[in-house]
């Protein structure tokens, strides 16, 4: 089974410009971190792509895990490890096919009834959410709440990222809620510091991660 780090950073074009993209990228694995999602949803397909290119260069070299959100032919022409795939987007089969029994997948889900469809097509990890309220993702449901987390986590044994207005100081307790990892974008992206910011979310991960674990389905 795929294994989901503690700390997801994902970077967003909607707090990011295309230029400090890359510089971002190099400051966030610098941290320690080993998955890297890029999200860019205004960019033109060619900016995408480019912008992927240039962080799977980064990723690479660190052998970091890179996750394409949404598009499947921009994770294949850049080499990324995987995509991140939303409720609208293809289904889970046809993006298997394609990026092959290797590549990672996951999928975006809001319930339990999402999250036990998503473990019956096999993906890699789901997300969770949003847990709070959120200001990256203009079209994101209203939030969940540890609850709804926690009842998610009882009932499916694939991976979770918890995504949606998540802090620093909010991490250990998401985690203690059933989360695998903790997917950050505000809290990191508009940190003065990216790479030290990086460092305490890995070190509030590893304390998080003594704490007892939830029984899973």
């Amino acid at each position: 089974m795929f294994s989901l780090p503690p700390v997801y950073p994902i970077v967003d074009d909607t707090l990011l410009p295309l230029e400090r993209m890359e510089e971002a990228a190099r400051s966030i694995v610098d941290g320690g971190a080993t998955i890297l999602q890029l999200r860019a949803k205004s960019l033109s397909a060619a900016d995408f792509l480019d912008a992927a290119r240039s962080l799977r260069k980064v990723t690479e070299k660190k052998r970091v895990t890179f996750i394409i959100n949404d598009r499947v032919d921009i994770a294949l022409l850049s080499n990324a490890d995987g995509v991140h795939l939303g409720q609208d987007d293809m289904p889970v089969g046809a993006v298997r096919r394609l990026i092959g029994p290797r590549g990672i997948i996951g999928l975006s889900t809001h319930n339990r009834s999402e999250a036990a469809a998503a473990e019956r097509e096999s993906v890699d990890y789901i997300s969770f959410g949003p847990l709070f309220s959120t200001t990256t993702k203009g079209d994101a449901e209203k939030p969940k709440g540890l609850k709804a987390l926690t009842g998610t986590r009882r009932s499916v044994a694939v991976p979770i990222v918890a995504i949606g207005g998540i802090q620093e100081e909010q991490a250990v307790e998401v985690v203690r809620a059933g989360a695998d990892s903790v997917a950050l974008i505000s809290a990191i992206l508009l940190a003065d510091d990216m790479k030290g910011k990086v460092e305490r979310l890995l070190a509030l991960g590893a304390a998080a991660a003594t704490a007892p674990a939830l029984t899973k389905r």
